[in-house]
Formats: C-alpha cells, sequence, structure tokens
C-alpha cells in the first residue's frame, strides 16, 4: 500500500510538473509594426488556442534587423519588409518553413508569393502578410491654400523641388525615417536606378534631401500617421497604409481635414511584409499555429479592414471592406501597379554608407 501510495504521489507530481511544462508552453512572443495588426487580433488567437501573447512593435526595419543579427531576440515570429529579409535569410536567420504546418497556405496569392519569391526563393522562409506602396499622404485643402489649385500632388515635384517644399514648411513635411527606402526614392526621382552602388549617385540623392531639410517637420515612420489625421502637419511620405488609417482616423472624428494618398507618377517603391519564424526561436509550434491563423480568410480581411493594408490573401479580398478594395492607394490598377518598384536589398557596405549619409540629412549637416 505504502508502495502504491508512493507511486500515485510520484506520478501525480509527474503530472503537475508536466501540467506546469504544458502551461509554459503556452506562450507566444510577436514583434510586429506599429499598428499593423486588428484590435482584437491577437485576444481571438488567445481565446481559441489558449496560449498567451506577448506582443511588441517596432517602427522601422533597421530597428528589427539589429534585434536579429545581435542574435537571441527572444522572439518567435518576426515582421521583416522583403528587401530586408532577403539578406537575412543569408545570414541564417530564419528558419525554413514546414508548410505541412500551413494548411492556410492555399489561400494565399500566388502572384504575390511569386513577387515575394524574389527575396526567398520558393518562399521557404517566409509568408507574405500585407503589402503596399510608399507615397505621398496628403491634406488637399492646406496645399492647395500653400501652392495654389495646380500643385503637383501627382509627382515626387511637391517635395523635392525646393520652392515647393519651402512653401509647404509653413504646414508641415515629414519623411519616412528609413534611407533604406528613401534614398532608393531620391536615386529613382534623379533618373538612377533604385538599386544604384555608386556612391557619387548616392552622395546626389543625399544632396537633394539636404537641400529640402530645412522645411521639413521630422522624419519618424508612424508618428504621421496621427499628425495627419489631426492636422498637424499638410504632407507625408508615408506607408500606403498607414496614410488610408490616418484618413480613417480623420473620419471618425468628424473633423474637416481630408486626406489623399498619391503614387507619384514617376513612380514609387512597393514592399511586402512578411511574416517569418527566426532560428532561436522558442515557441515554434505556437508561431505555426498563428501563421496559419492570419492565413484564415475572415482573420486576415478583419485585419486589412482595420488597418488598410492589403494582404496577400486572394481567399479574404471579398471579405475587404469595398471602399479599401476599391481604393486605388490600396489596391492600383494596372498601369500604376506597372511604375512600382521593389525596396532594393543592398550590400551591408552601400546600407552603412546610406545609413551614415542619413544621420547627416536628419542632423542638417
Amino acid at each position: 500500500m505504502k508502495m502504491f501510495g508512493r507511486t500515485l504521489l510520484t506520478l501525480s507530481l509527474l503530472g503537475a510538473i508536466a501540467t506546469v511544462a504544458q502551461a509554459n508552453d503556452k506562450v507566444l512572443r510577436v514583434y510586429n509594426w506599429s499598428d499593423y495588426i486588428g484590435p482584437d487580433t491577437v485576444r481571438k488567437f488567445e481565446d481559441e488556442t489558449g496560449i498567451q501573447v506577448t506582443y511588441d512593435v517596432f517602427d522601422s526595419n533597421e530597428t528589427l534587423e539589429a534585434r536579429l543579427l545581435a542574435g537571441k531576440s527572444g522572439y518567435d515570429i518576426v515582421v521583416p519588409s522583403n528587401s530586408f529579409l532577403a539578406k537575412q535569410i543569408k545570414a541564417g536567420v530564419y528558419q525554413e518553413l514546414d508548410k505541412s504546418k500551413l494548411a492556410n497556405w492555399k489561400n494565399l496569392n500566388p502572384v504575390l508569393l511569386k513577387n515575394a519569391s524574389a527575396s526567398d526563393p520558393d518562399n521557404a522562409h517566409a509568408i507574405p502578410y500585407m503589402w503596399g506602396s510608399i507615397g505621398i499622404g496628403f491634406n488637399p485643402q492646406k496645399v492647395k491654400e500653400v501652392l495654389g489649385a495646380n500643385a503637383p500632388t501627382n509627382s515626387w515635384d511637391l517635395l523635392f523641388k525646393p520652392e515647393n517644399a519651402e512653401k509647404l514648411k509653413a504646414c508641415g513635411i515629414s519623411f519616412l525615417d528609413s534611407p533604406t527606402e528613401m534614398i532608393p526614392t531620391a536615386l529613382h526621382y534623379l533618373g538612377y536606378p533604385v538599386n544604384d552602388q555608386d556612391k557619387q549617385h548616392i552622395a546626389q540623392a543625399q544632396a537633394l534631401f539636404m537641400k529640402i531639410r530645412p522645411n521639413v517637420a521630422y522624419f519618424h515612420s508612424s508618428k504621421y500617421i496621427s499628425d495627419l489625421a489631426n492636422g498637424n502637419i499638410c504632407v507625408a511620405v508615408g506607408y500606403s497604409g498607414d496614410v488610408l488609417q490616418a484618413k480613417a482616423r480623420a473620419q471618425e472624428a468628424g473633423d474637416k481635414v481630408k486626406i489623399d494618398y498619391s503614387i507619384p507618377k514617376e513612380g514609387a517603391a512597393s514592399f511586402y511584409d512578411m511574416l517569418a519564424i527566426p532560428r532561436d526561436a522558442a515557441n515554434v509550434e505556437n508561431a505555426y499555429l498563428f501563421m496559419n491563423f492570419l492565413m484564415r480568410p475572415d482573420v486576415i480581411a478583419d485585419v486589412t479592414n482595420n488597418i488598410g493594408y492589403s494582404n496577400a490573401n486572394a481567399a479574404a479580398t471579398p471579405l475587404v471592406d469595398e471602399a479599401i478594395r476599391n481604393d486605388p492607394g490600396s489596391y492600383p490598377p494596372e498601369a500604376v501597379m506597372a511604375t512600382l518598384y521593389a525596396v532594393p536589398d543592398q550590400p551591408i557596405a552601400i546600407q552603412r554608407i546610406m545609413t551614415r549619409g542619413w544621420t547627416k540629412v536628419k542632423l542638417g549637416q
């Protein structure tokens, strides 16, 4: 009896230990862009799975990359843009995906998968989450007051011509704080390849920004959302979905602030933000569950309806709000799509040159 009782006690203790271990396994750590998920998405996943999610945010690819390359990031899912993903894959940052654990892969748009495979051959390491363009968000009324009815809101001339930027200073200009996205924009405007590695050409792109630097209120990759919505600035170079978020916020507030989004006629950058699992992730199975969850049409359509970005899920398109589906900023027509270019994946040495130059731009030196 004592032996039996002892065995029962031992089994009970082992069961308790297993339960504690299982409870500790019910966690997931996600690192995503700011304002880049639905308000109830994480809670719904937690309710359905019992997994507790720690959800942190960043506002630039450079911030994410520094965390990943340092090792032991502590995250199970991260969301790099495709231009950064390519070299991070080469650095061995990510695990290869086991697609047998991703039943909802079939819902993804094959065209977007093919486009994303340029950075990740065979889509071996990452899943397209959202995509969009980098263009001009603006307050048409304020811009008209400053530049007149013929303001070139459909062109990079709106900002890169110093005489325009000088006038727009009165109502506020902002740019993304991202040299790997902004320097190629300037290169493209100057007629150079967006993946140009010529140091003199990069210096010319930097000089273009220096000419207008006194007129720029700030460089930030998320602050402009609320500032556009509140009327604190009148022009922002930003991500398409962010500008649409600002537009929605202004409408919800019932303000008279009107916001439009333009993909400049000269062309603009397009990007794909990808879901990937770091090589040192501690909760890999939970990461697969979350990825699969995000590939459900109802889930990802709800995210798009809340944040304004186009998702990569073909099965979700009918569930996306009509206003978003029909917005050329979210779903550009073919003629505009043809003017978009991918944010280039530059060698680290070139990125460093861009980053050093960008620091001087921000400091105005």
